[in-house]
């Protein structure tokens, strides 16, 4: 009900406040702005895009986001009957069964939390976003109160927000379009502060779902990561700005696509239709 009430107050108050430019200030074209008006139009004196042009926005991301979602889930399909996920989970399921105490060992929702990190991990954010609506949808299945967030969404959510990057890719590209002097001088910053605010994020959580973090299992995983993240910006410090670039360009893409190799052939090794595997996950990314 609250949402509701603030998504009807955004309407309401911006139509009104419209209104009394138009009539009141002289602003007499900006009612067709929020119509029909376009960001890039000299003569749009709000810099915004209007409803009708919004929905063609929201329309294009969402078949964008369904492009990815098919894609990915069709990989994840083939490394499920492949055993991939199952491998997966066996090497960070010690570590998540302590900060996810709720999720029973082996279920779905494990995939696709891992699924998400890896892509925020590697800066794919529209990849990301995807495997964050579907590790929520699992999630949810779990929830017994459905009106409320469970510890496992909420502790998953913090931990989403923070957003650990290694390599910031969609930010350097942004940055690279808009023409930035240097638009790898991010990729320090990022990486610390990125996984400041994951560790900050697990810590508070977890204090205020009574999860004991002082355990050898989540201590090991926290100062591996450290030392693996120490280790990128000591290299990164020896780089250059087209260095940096280079450097995080080929490793994340890299590793993509690396990936999606052994993925593949995890599902030939195991004498699984893999093509047959992929349509059936592919379909899954329409339904969520």
């Amino acid at each position: 009900m609250a949402l509701s009430r603030i998504w009807s107050g955004f309407i309401i108050v911006a139509i009104v406040v419209a209104c009394v430019k138009c009539f009141f200030f002289g602003e007499t074209e900006i009612l067709s702005w929020m119509v029909v008006g376009k960001a890039d139009d000299p003569t749009n004196l709000t810099g915004v895009n209007g409803i009708i042009e919004t929905c063609w926005t929201a329309v294009e991301l969402c078949l964008k986001l369904i492009g990815i979602l098919t894609f990915f889930m069709g990989l994840m399909s083939i490394a499920e009957r492949a055993g991939g996920i199952r491998l997966l989970s066996r090497i960070v399921g010690p570590f998540f069964s302590k900060l996810f105490p709720e999720i029973p060992k082996g279920h779905p929702s494990m995939g696709h939390m891992i699924m998400n990190f890896s892509a925020n991990l590697l800066g794919l954010d529209n990849a990301a976003t995807p495997f964050g609506l579907k590790a929520m949808e699992s999630l949810q299945e779990l929830n017994p109160n459905k009106d409320t967030a469970s510890n496992s969404q909420i502790m998953f959510l913090c931990l989403h927000a923070a957003g650990l990057n290694l390599i910031p890719v969609s930010v350097i590209a942004l940055r690279a379009s808009k023409n930035a002097s240097d638009p790898t001088d991010i990729f320090i910053p990022c990486l610390i502060v990125t996984f400041v605010g994951t560790i900050t994020a697990m810590l508070i959580v977890s204090f205020k779902q009574k999860i004991n973090l002082l355990q050898p299992v989540i201590i090991g995983w926290i100062l591996s990561l450290s030392i693996l993240i120490a280790g990128i910006v000591f290299y990164i410090t020896s780089l250059n700005a087209d260095g940096i670039k280079s450097f995080s360009g080929l490793l994340s893409n890299g590793l993509i696509l690396l990936v999606i190799l052994l993925i593949v052939l995890g599902g030939i090794y195991k004498k699984i239709d893999v093509f047959d595997a992929f349509i059936d996950g592919a379909k899954n990314g329409f339904e969520t």
